[in-house]
């Protein structure tokens, strides 16, 4: 039986990978880390003057280059020096050319965040009045495409290159030290060290291209590789390089030298590898502590030890997991990983359980913040997928420890039974033989080679009858068919960590959204519909209601006006008559007035209406509800 489940498992797991990978591969572009806050000029104000510079605000610091920050004509031609700078805090500006004719402009960005993320979107603003472009502000998007693709299947590589790397490391020299000799296992660790290394490489090489022109052609740009190096996202990729030629000599000690000790000798070399390893793996971890989420934002000084202990806790319950998994299924079966063996590793499973609870709340309190951006950004949305994941992988570890129990207690009881039922079947073996194998055997005609091929048929016989005694026992079968849905949960909760990882945090996606906000209502310079409220009462039977004006674009030239008149309860007002007059007391222009048409009950509307300037215009409505009752109120607004 367990020779037709050893290829499922295998066909199994390596579905899950694929199927995990082409999710990760179809996915959209990172979500950006650093978010576009404010600007000067703002998106679609109409100026009157051509501005010197154009400022940008982000929500964090940001790295730039010569082209991060363009802007472009209407015709599509660079009018910016090339040469951005650093303001002040997060503000970030650009120089302009000198007379700049009237026009559209559009603002186009690409910069990298603090947390080493590509940012990228573009906006337009006007000079004079606005005018056709033939730039398109479209499809502004960072770290998509096949590079975007290939970068983030580099990124889910080298976390599960890590996890297995660390985890199988930790299984052999905490839970089985028996193991170090084990064939199987030592593929399993020395792949997740080719693994890391290899998505190492494969991210340093298309880290110029993710970040900047997405071209497959500049994976191999070396002036592109050399600006990488001097970043801090390529510092912690080269760093990870060397940690990792450290590792490769643990690991030829941990299956070389460590494997041909004796079990004396093996407990006096076990704390120099355990120390020597912690301190190879915690580097590791920091490799990326140091250049994602943690270095940026909030308490970083305090975030990023905290997420180093989180990666070696995953790596240590998940990895182990997955080497606990080769050991059920590909141990030896004169060698089978005892109960022991798997108790030892259920409690180093549970020690990591506590931490990443107690490292994952302080990363969701510093990367959320607040309860709706639990439900309300993708953040959080995936962090409750992970959540989830999380428990669900909990409650089929604690299947898989009521197993271990009952492995406990048979195991023993047939391992005593395991020495006689072998010398009975030995002396069954030599009953059954062929009489021309037994004679071949003790004439001495070719009796050398007889005697290999009858001591392989031995050897043969009882490694499948120690194999077929091994699989009868009901609880190390149940503790393999929960320990291989453990490894599948595992999969897909590292595809969704993953994803996490490259998604603009809910703190910082809520705190840009508010600043946006703010810049928006505080320049309702004409940079959208302005809107305005205004109570009235005529004086006469049926004179009270409430008159709204709603003005858009809001800014200098063309503007479509509508105008609605409701009763005190919300209802539609249909009144004989309304009239509309701005006036720019500042520089004695208007009153300027416009005669709406009645469109619907309690709707009027105007194209067309010009606002001659930039100023702090007054609105006023007259509003008449019947033959002699009339009124006009008036509000004031910054228009242009």
């Amino acid at each position: 039986m367990t020779q037709t489940i050893a290829p499922r498992v295998r066909t199994l797991v390596l579905l899950l990978l694929a199927v995990t990978g082409v999710l990760l591969a179809c996915a959209g572009p990172a979500s950006a880390h650093a978010a576009l806050t404010g600007s000067d000029p703002s998106q679609g104000v109409v100026v009157d003057k051509a501005p010197t510079q154009v400022s940008l605000t982000f929500s964090e610091k940001v790295a730039m280059s010569d082209d991060s920050l363009r802007v472009l004509d209407p015709k599509g031609k660079r009018v910016d020096t090339g040469q951005p700078s650093n303001v002040s805090g997060t503000t970030y500006s650009v120089a302009l050319h000198s007379g700049l004719p009237d026009g559209t402009y559009t603002v186009s960005y690409q910069v990298v965040s603090a947390d080493s993320h590509p940012v990228a979107g573009a906006y337009t603003f006007s000079v004079g009045a606005p005018s056709k472009t033939t730039v398109s502000v479209s499809g502004q998007e960072a770290g998509g495409g096949v590079v975007g693709r290939l970068y983030g299947f580099g990124r889910y590589m080298s976390y599960a290159g890590f996890i297995v790397l660390v985890g199988g490391a930790a299984f052999v020299l905490a839970c089985w030290q028996r193991g170090s000799g084990v064939r199987a296992l030592q593929r399993l660790v020395v792949g997740g060290w080719l693994t890391l290394t290899a998505a190492t490489l494969m991210l340093l090489l298309l880290r110029g291209s993710y970040t900047g022109s997405g071209k497959v052609a500049d994976v191999f740009d070396l002036d592109l590789l050399g600006q990488v190096l001097q970043t801090k996202t390529g510092a912690a990729l080269v760093s990870r390089l060397l940690l990792l030629a450290a590792a490769a000599l643990f690991v030829a000690v941990l299956f070389g030298a460590y494997d041909k000790r004796e079990d004396e000798e093996k407990r006096d070399l076990t704390f120099g590898l355990a120390f020597g390893g912690i301190v190879v793996a915690a580097g590791l971890a920091a490799s990326w502590a140091m250049a994602e989420h943690a270095s940026a934002g909030l308490q970083a000084g305090i975030a990023m030890p905290v997420d180093v202990v989180h990666l070696l806790a995953v790596a240590a319950w998940l990895g182990g997991l997955a080497a606990l998994l080769v050991a059920l299924y590909r141990a030896p079966a004169d060698a089978p990983v005892e109960a022991s063996a798997v108790r030892r590793f259920s409690r180093l499973a549970f020690g990591s359980v506590l931490a990443l609870v107690a490292t994952g709340t302080y990363q969701s309190w510093r990367q959320v913040g607040s309860w709706s951006a639990l439900t309300g950004t993708r953040y959080g949305q995936l962090l409750c997928v992970k959540i989830g994941l999380v428990v669900l992988l909990v409650g089929i570890a604690w299947i898989s420890r009521r197993w271990t129990g009952q492995l406990s207690e048979t195991v023993a009881a047939k391992a005593a039974a395991r020495t006689g039922v072998k010398q009975r079947a030995d002396a069954g073996v030599k009953e059954k033989e062929p009489a021309a194998v037994r004679k071949g055997s003790a004439t001495g005609s070719g009796g050398s080679e007889r005697a290999e091929q009858l001591a392989r048929q031995r050897a043969a016989v009882d490694t499948a009858r120690q194999k077929k005694l091994r699989d009868a026992d009901p609880g190390r079968f149940g503790l393999r068919r929960s320990v291989l849905a453990e490894a599948c949960v595992a999969v897909v909760l590292l595809a969704v960590t993953t994803a996490l990882t490259s998604t603009e945090p809910g703190r910082t996606q809520e705190e840009a959204a508010k600043a946006t906000t703010s810049s928006s209502s505080s320049s309702a310079t004409g940079s959208g519909a302005l809107t305005l409220d205004m109570s009235f009462d005529t004086g006469g039977k049926d004179g009270k209601g409430v008159v709204s004006v709603d003005l858009d674009p809001a800014r200098v030239g063309g503007n479509e006006m509508h105008v609605y008149v409701e009763r005190p309860n919300g209802r539609a007002f249909d009144v004989p008559e309304v009239k509309v007059a701005f006036t720019l007391e500042a520089k004695k222009i208007g009153p300027l007035p416009v005669a709406p048409d009645h469109i619907t009950t309690g709707h009027w509307a105007a194209n067309g209406v010009q606002i001659p300037m930039a100023g702090d215009w007054k609105i006023a409505v007259t509003v008449r509800t019947s033959d002699i009752d009339q009124v006009t109120v008036s509000k004031n607004a910054q228009i242009g």
